[in-house]
């Protein structure tokens, strides 16, 4: 990688996940040196090349320092490649991170809080998109319900952040990392 062009060149296997088994999607884990390059060990958006074929997509910190791509099939069939090869990237952060698709549940939640809505829509899409993965990271609808309230209330006080989010997933307890491979 030239670091003058702001790009990272790897190459990474490609792999299915072990769940769920019929999953039309694969997945890649970046090699370490890769992901040092990134400017964060959260969630960062690229834009990139799969075997040539362009893509936009947000990394995931894979719990161990590095970061994982969710390949889908679209993109896969685009490259002409197969899962178990070894594929061809080159990605860049992108200038500015998009905004996060917004559930319903928190949606209607917002839209029934003003004092809430007025400082979500004050703070940066990486926030929000923080918010978003604490709130969805919960296995449970309870537990999602729950943290739904929660960030309200604490939005709806001024509180810009998700207090206590691990964005790297390094220190989770199984919340954030790589799918496990099928292989």
């Amino acid at each position: 990688m030239s670091k003058d062009s702001g790009k990272i060149r790897f190459e990474a296997k490609l792999q299915r996940p072990a769940e769920p088994k019929n999953a039309a999607w694969s997945f890649l884990v970046l090699p370490k040196a890769a992901s040092a390059k990134l400017p964060t060990r959260s969630m960062v958006t690229v834009d990139g090349t799969l075997d040539g074929a362009l893509f936009q997509a947000t990394l995931e910190p894979d719990g161990a320092g590095s970061h994982w791509l969710k390949v889908e099939k679209k993109l896969r069939d685009a490259a002409g490649a197969e899962v178990g090869a070894t594929v061809e990237l080159e990605i860049a952060p992108v200038a500015e991170e998009p905004e996060p698709k917004v559930p319903t549940d928190l949606r209607s939640a917002l839209v029934a809080n003003p004092e809430a809505r007025a400082t979500w829509k004050d703070i940066t899409a990486v926030a929000r998109r923080d918010w978003i993965h604490w709130i969805t990271s919960g296995k449970k609808a309870e537990t999602r319900a729950k943290r739904i309230d929660v960030a309200c209330d604490k939005l709806a006080c001024g509180n810009r952040r998700a207090c206590c989010f691990d964005r790297s997933g390094m220190y989770s307890k199984g919340n954030m990392g790589a799918p496990k491979a099928a292989d």
